[in-house]
């Protein structure tokens, strides 16, 4: 019987069984060894929500009675809960651990460090899935496949295979019931704010928590990410710096993703490599994240390291990126590109009144003098490469580790006294997404007159022309148009 989580509460039973309470019935479901593993996770959500809320209840306790609470051993204890999960969260902690004042220095510390890897799927059990998702025939469907999980992930994880006209193929199949795995994650994220909230209430993260909520449903929905990648290969096509896979959609789902293999290798194996190298590589993952932004208004939210890999010319040294992964794309709307543009420029010319209208223009709310300051303060930290006439690296006299620490602990020493202020739901990737990149750049220790490749990326632009040209590449690749 398959096993199913939504609804349920699912706790550990004899071997090869799992007890499932449901609408007050129990029942004892028999599972086989693989069935046996996703039993075992779902075990693990039930001990976590409970470790959670322990820590959570701790904290309330310790505000409602006024007695002094030791952030960094509950944040060492919510990362330690959180760490069993093993899946979705993973990739919401590490998000968090970018967004400044989404939750304290503490706990975006500890939550830095955990990992996204689940546990993958064995051959018996990813046969079964292949067959939900294409068919008793599915086999039939490529020249091969392999078995065995070349890359496992928070939400699935991905097969070699090869098509019949010979293409190689990186095939991604999500886990079982990962819907309802998500939805116990949005959950547990409840929690996290709520201790947040209790702790510090000089950001309103109400907003955050629906953003988050909705791009980890939309990771779910590999239709929706093949629409995305065939946006993108449409945006890029004429980058001879950038490639984007293909999706084969006649062997592709809901939650089964066919596309083409881009051989390339990891990015850090090139940290050692000459300067000019490193340079080549900063500047093609530079145009691959800001072209589509300031042209079509759209970003790749998930800057991982691992959602990049470097293909090399034919003298061996790096001739562009391969961009992976396309589940986490983020489209604004036009108002919001132009909110960018006017706080670059109001920045660069002093225009107060100009950077204030571009918060305005975002959706930021109970903006003051001081607020304003302090998000001027960050606003400096993010632009500021692109301020700066000169050849620089990303960010002079820091470490990837340190990335934005400074500058967020000035943010949050004054929204704490001046606050409260609103964070609305587009800022969250936009400043995740320019943050994994800086970082990817300081990793590369790349040097480059930031003013000037940004420059050229923004040279004409015209709100009005963006919005002709998402209204056409989106139709065309099926992704509907930002509200």
């Amino acid at each position: 019987m398959p096993f199913a989580w939504s609804g349920q509460t699912v706790l550990a039973g004899p071997a090869g069984s799992a007890i499932v309470v449901a609408a007050g019935f129990l029942e004892k479901v028999p599972m086989s060894t693989e069935d046996n593993r996703f039993s075992a996770r779902a075990a693990r959500y039930v001990k976590v929500g409970s470790n959670v809320g322990a820590v959570a209840a701790r904290v309330a306790g310790q505000r409602l009675f006024g007695f002094h609470t030791d952030d960094t051993r509950n944040a060492s204890e919510l990362a330690l809960a959180l760490g069993g999960l093993k899946g979705p969260m993973m990739k919401v902690a590490q998000l968090l651990s970018t967004i400044p004042e989404a939750l304290p220095p503490e706990y975006a510390r500890e939550l830095a460090q955990l990992q996204s890897q689940a546990p993958a799927m064995g051959p018996a059990f990813v046969k079964r899935r292949m067959i939900a998702e294409l068919g008793p025939d599915w086999a039939t469907r490529f020249k091969s496949f392999e078995a065995t999980a070349s890359a496992s992930a928070s939400l699935g994880q991905v097969h070699k295979a090869v098509a019949h006209d010979g293409r190689a193929l990186a095939v991604k199949l999500q886990y079982p019931d990962m819907q309802s795995a998500v939805e116990a994650d949005v959950t547990q994220l409840k929690v996290v704010f709520g201790i947040h909230a209790r702790m510090d209430s000089s950001v309103d993260t109400s907003e955050i928590m629906k953003e988050i909520a909705a791009r980890l449903r939309e990771e779910l929905d590999y239709e929706l990410e093949a629409c995305h990648t065939a946006l993108y290969r449409e945006i890029l096509a004429n980058d001879p710096l950038v490639r984007v896979p293909d999706v084969l959609r006649d062997i592709s789902s809901k939650r089964l993703l066919s596309m083409t293999w881009l051989e390339g290798k990891p990015l850090l194996s090139y940290k050692e490599a000459p300067i000019e190298d490193r340079n080549a590589i900063a500047r093609a993952m530079f145009g691959a994240w800001w072209h589509p932004f300031s042209h079509y208004g759209v970003i790749h939210g998930d800057p991982h390291l691992g959602n990049y890999t470097i293909f090399e010319g034919a003298d061996g040294r790096p001739a562009g990126i391969n961009l992976l992964d396309y589940g986490c794309i983020r489209t604004f709307p036009t108002r919001f590109v132009q909110g960018v543009v006017d706080l670059y420029n109001g920045l660069l010319e002093g225009d107060r009144a100009r950077v204030v209208h571009a918060y305005e223009s975002w959706g930021f709310k109970g903006l003051n003098n001081d607020v304003i300051d302090a998000m001027n303060l960050w606003a400096r930290f993010i632009y500021g490469p692109l301020l700066d006439d000169r050849e620089r690296t990303i960010a002079e006299g820091t470490t990837p580790a340190d990335y934005g620490r400074r500058e967020a602990f000035g943010v949050h020493k004054i929204l704490k006294e001046k606050g409260p202020v609103t964070v609305p739901r587009e800022f969250v990737f936009m400043d995740r997404a320019a943050i994994g990149l800086g970082g990817v750049f300081l990793h590369l220790d790349a040097k480059h007159n930031w003013y000037r490749l940004f420059n050229e990326q923004m040279a004409g632009f015209n709100v009005d022309t963006v919005a002709a040209r998402q209204k056409s590449a989106f139709a065309k690749a099926g992704v509907p148009l930002p509200v």
